[in-house]
C-alpha cells in the first residue's frame, strides 16, 4: 500500500535550504533518508517544495475562480516536501517516517493515499 509521508517545517527551516553555514547539514540528513528509504526498497516517489511564498492558491467563490499569493493557510509549520512509499502497513510507514532527520520545527504526518483502480 502507498503511504505519502509529508514533511512540515517552520520558516527557519526553509531558510536553512540555502544558508551556507547549515545547508550541508540540511541537506545531507534529506539525502540520506532519501537514501535509506530507496535501500530499503520502499521509495516510489517525492519531491521537495518551494517555500510557501511561491505558492498561488486556487478558490471558487460564488462560482468564479479567485487566484491568491501564497500558501492555502498561513501557519507556522509549512509543507516543504513529502515522499511516497510503498509498504505493507501504517505500522511500516510510521517506521520509516521516525527515521525522518530530528531538525527543530520539524513535523512530519502520514497519510494512506487513496487506493489506484
Amino acid at each position: 500500500m502507498h503511504y505519502t509521508i509529508q514533511i512540515f517545517e517552520t520558516a527557519d527551516g526553509f531558510a536553512a535550504r540555502n544558508d551556507p553555514e547549515r545547508q550541508a547539514a540540511y541537506w545531507g540528513g534529506t539525502m540520506a533518508y532519501l537514501q535509506a528509504l530507496k535501500d530499503g526498497g520502499v521509495f516510489v516517489s517525492g519531491a521537495g517544495l518551494q517555500p510557501p511564498a511561491t505558492a498561488t492558491t486556487l478558490r471558487r467563490v460564488k462560482g468564479e475562480l479567485v487566484l491568491h499569493d501564497g500558501p492555502v493557510a498561513d501557519t507556522k509549520e509549512m509543507l516543504g516536501g513529502y515522499f511516497v512509499v510503498d509498504v505493507p502497513d501504517l505500522d511500516a510507514a510510521l517506521k520509516w517516517a521516525a527515521r525522518f532527520p530530528d531538525r527543530p520545527g520539524i513535523v512530519v504526518e502520514v497519510r494512506p493515499n487513496l487506493p489506484r483502480d
